[in-house]
């Protein structure tokens, strides 16, 4: 359960520099003012939200059950 909250706070972190470089907020590499990393950032984003909704979920149903 932690390692996938752990897992999704990552990817959120990730996502988050993705769609700043997509849009140009921060300078200096390849993905900077690309739009496409903007959406795939996103996407990581989203994904990493998933996980630590999973992992929060599965640690109230375990709470729960016991």
């Amino acid at each position: 359960m932690w390692l996938r909250a752990g897992i999704g706070v990552l990817l959120c972190a990730v996502g988050a520099v993705f769609i700043l470089q997509g849009t140009n907020l921060i300078h200096g590499s390849g993905m900077s003012g690309e739009g496409k990393w903007a959406v795939i950032g996103a996407v990581v984003v989203l994904v990493g939200l998933a996980c630590i909704a999973w992992a929060a979920r599965r640690r109230r149903g375990s709470t729960e059950s016991s």
